[in-house]
């Protein structure tokens, strides 16, 4: 039986347009589509002669266990299918990219990862705030804030930190925060649904974080401590304006 291909695509943060030509190009090549929960439902436009199998991981919230995932790869490319692992942000960014590479490394599949942008960089372009700066924001940090066992998990390890999956902890991301070493007063930007239309952005300090929870509640959210969630410098006379 002919063996098949899986790409594992980046499609971007928020809306579909994010996704890069390559990934697009072979989204549209696919014969069979695994989606997780936050990629755009737009891209379906672009595949419709292929199969789309929602797989999405939310937390707290019913998801599609990582051993079934493996399994559907490997039946639908053991069965000579290109398929397309279409991931929200960038694949190799908390994607569990490693598991899915390993299945099928192991019954002799070939694969292609094609990046996307991942949402630290959508929530740095969202608000207007650059991740790094010359002369003090020198080093990021990506963290996830939530552990296999739910449980929440801070750092202090650079410059600029950013947490992904922390949208729904953020009184307790504050106090981890804190514990952690990050002084009260720290600029902390918290942006929900990046790339979207609808997305929101909230400015703070780690003292003030809980209260971005009523703001954010229910909506995918990165937040940023540190540097990066300081405003941009604008010179007086650009015309450059962003959130508050």
């Amino acid at each position: 039986m002919p063996s098949g291909h899986v790409v594992f695509i980046g499609a971007g943060p928020g809306a579909a347009d994010l996704i890069t030509l390559r990934g697009l190009a072979a989204l549209q090549r696919a014969q069979v589509v695994l989606a997780d929960a936050l990629t755009d439902p737009a891209l379906r436009e672009h595949a419709p002669q292929a199969e789309w199998i929602d797989v999405g991981k939310r937390g707290f919230a019913h998801a599609t266990g990582q051993a079934r995932i493996n399994a559907l790869l490997v039946e639908h490319a053991l069965a000579g299918r290109q398929v397309a692992r279409l991931k929200g942000g960038d694949p190799s960014i908390f994607g569990r990219l490693e598991e899915e590479l390993q299945a099928l490394a192991g019954v002799g599949v070939s694969c292609e990862v094609i990046p996307g942008v991942t949402a630290a960089v959508a929530a740095a372009a969202q608000s207007l705030r650059p991740l790094t700066r010359r002369g003090q924001g020198r080093t990021v940090a990506l963290t996830t804030a939530m552990t296999l066992q739910h449980a929440l998990q801070a750092g202090h390890h650079a410059d600029t930190e950013v947490f992904y999956m922390a949208g729904q902890q953020l009184a307790a991301l504050a106090d981890s925060l804190s514990a952690c070493g990050w002084p009260s007063d720290t600029a902390v930007s918290v942006v929900s649904r990046a790339g979207c239309a609808d997305a929101r952005v909230s400015t703070h300090t780690v003292g003030t974080l809980a209260e971005a929870a009523a703001e954010h509640a229910g909506r995918p959210a990165v937040v940023t401590v540190g540097v990066g969630a300081t405003p941009a410098t604008v010179s007086a006379g650009s015309g450059l304006t962003g959130p508050a």
